[in-house]
């Protein structure tokens, strides 16, 4: 059974996985030589703590994992509830701070267990006819699900986060076979909702980012600064880098904050366009592979919660690495796998635990025509 069982799984997305975690700790080795190395030295500890976390899920029959996803579900919801009375941190209740040096941030093991209780509710759903995913009242059901998440989370705020919990629903809703009119009501809502969440819904922070996106000399030694600093330090790395330990503008202190948010700018300054294309292309694969996953899962649980965590890393993808050169707005969201943070480090694994636990027990392919 073991033999069978570690036979069918998908090794390129671990592989995928210890690259990017490897070439994430060499630039934060890099990035952190200014603070004796706390950030590296604290993530060689998460990675020791993740990587069993990520054994024991794999070894749990995912099944069992989402069943009992209803009690995580409302736990993560008490926390997301709790964290919203905790002191601000740069501008969010996003954090539990236990110590000035560790902090836990709820909104990101959310994400697993929501995705797992999504897909157990829309299994639920679709258990006598795969139809009723398209009755009106069920899909009342799983936006009610999201919602309450979705709505704590925006309220942190952490918009960033929020948007990963929608692009993932939206997956698994595609993937569960959801009508075409709904995808087009809610493209049209979308649109609409825009021009009223910039001028009436959206903090004034929030606002700003948006505006120095699209005009970065907006406001150059202020809210424009971050982004203008890490297309510079993109753009002169060139082909091969300045090398370790040599970045202007990440050793000399411009580049802010470098080992979370703009660490693919110090890959691409220190190391250069072909490690960080070689970062892009590692994830690119990371995230086809998922699908595959998706497409080859024994049953429909299994492709939707693997729909729904490649999602999670798609949107961390293209969030990180478009905002630091300037392709998106800035959100804050960390690059999976390289950047620093132990809720992070830990959630992302658990997420790979759970897609080779997928593909260990694959059969079959069951996309929805």
């Amino acid at each position: 059974m073991k033999k069978r069982i570690l036979k069918n799984v998908e090794w390129s997305i671990l592989i995928c996985c210890i690259m990017l975690l490897i070439i994430g700790l060499v630039a934060l080795f890099s990035a952190t030589q200014d603070n004796n190395y706390d950030d590296f030295n604290k993530q060689i500890i998460w990675t020791a703590i993740s990587i069993p976390i990520m054994l024991i899920v794999f070894f749990v029959d995912y099944n069992t994992i989402a069943k009992i996803s209803p009690i995580f579900y409302g736990f993560f919801i008490v926390l997301l509830i709790g964290v919203l009375f905790t002191p601000p941190i740069n501008g969010a209740r996003s954090w539990f701070q236990f110590s000035s040096t560790l902090t836990f941030q709820p909104s990101e093991l959310a994400k697993v267990f929501v995705i797992l209780f999504l897909a157990y509710v829309i299994v639920k759903i679709q258990e006598r006819d795969s139809r009723e995913i398209n009755r009106f009242t069920k899909l009342l059901i799983i936006f009610l699900v999201l919602g309450v998440p979705l709505g704590l989370i925006a309220i942190q705020p952490d918009i960033g986060t929020a948007v990963a919990f929608i692009i993932a629903t939206v997956l698994m809703l595609f993937v569960a076979g959801i009508d075409r009119r709904y995808i087009i009501a809610a493209a049209l809502l979308v649109i609409i909702l825009i021009p009223i969440l910039y001028f009436f819904v959206l903090p004034d922070h929030a606002k700003n980012r948006i505006d120095v996106f699209l005009n970065p000399g907006l406001d150059p030694r202020g809210a424009g600064y971050n982004i203008i600093q890490s297309k510079l330090a993109i753009g002169s790395g060139q082909i091969f880098g300045m090398g370790l330990l040599k970045g202007n503008q990440t050793q000399l202190g411009f580049l802010y904050p470098k080992s979370t948010d703009f660490i693919f700018s110090v890959i691409g300054e220190e190391m250069g366009f072909i490690i960080a294309g070689a970062v892009i292309i590692l994830y690119v694969v990371l995230i086809t592979k998922t699908v595959y996953v998706a497409k080859t899962a024994k049953d429909d649980l299994g492709s939707y919660i693997a729909i729904g965590i490649c999602g999670i890393f798609l949107f961390h993808m293209i969030e990180n690495i478009g905002m630091t050169m300037g392709l998106l707005p800035i959100t804050g969201v960390p690059l999976p796998f390289v950047s620093y943070g132990g809720s992070s480090l830990v959630t992302n694994f658990i997420c790979i635990g759970i897609i080779l636990n997928i593909s260990s027990r694959r059969q079959k392919t069951i996309f929805v025509d």
